[in-house]
């Protein structure tokens, strides 16, 4: 199955863009493009279609960010980004680390483009939203994992080639 791919779009009057041109990053979005589709209560819907300018703090200057998604209701009007829920928070484990700092830009980043994105909703009377596995699973969009049961499975043992003799 791909992580990635073009989403089509099965209610495509309720899409507002180009219906044909829907690319879905995550498996997660994808499900969540399902379920704009299908929901009765979204008016309309769009991803990638928005434009906000934002300004990264550690190039000093402005870039454009596409948040995932515009949902119109009838009583609101949100924009989406899904995110896992790791890149909402901070890094942990402060050290100089290849991985660490690209941690640290990325929540840079995210910071930024989210202060963008709320500034900008505000000044439409719209609402910003982060969405995360967390928040899908709440939302029924997606399954929570099974939770493992004491003594109910075990591991399966390494396969070892019996030796000849």
């Amino acid at each position: 199955m791909a992580y990635s791919g073009r989403y089509i779009v099965e209610n495509t009057r309720k899409y507002s863009g180009d219906h044909s041109n829907v690319i879905f990053r995550s498996l997660w979005e994808r499900d969540v493009f399902k379920w704009l589709d299908m929901n009765p209560k979204v008016k309309s819907w769009c991803s990638e279609e928005v434009v906000i300018p934002y300004y990264y703090e550690v190039d000093k200057r402005y870039h454009r960010y596409y948040p995932d998604i515009k949902i119109v209701f009838e009583d609101k009007t949100i924009l989406v980004e899904i995110k896992p829920a790791k890149e909402t928070e901070p890094p942990k484990r402060p050290d100089k680390s290849k991985r660490y700092i690209n941690e640290s830009l990325t929540y840079i980043k995210n910071m930024n483009k989210w202060q963008a994105a709320n500034d900008y909703c505000k000044d439409r009377g719209w609402h910003f939203q982060i969405w995360t596995e967390n928040t899908l699973q709440t939302m029924g969009i997606m399954q929570k994992p099974l939770k493992k049961v004491p003594g109910k499975l075990k591991p399966l043992k390494p396969f070892r080639k019996k030796r000849r003799k």
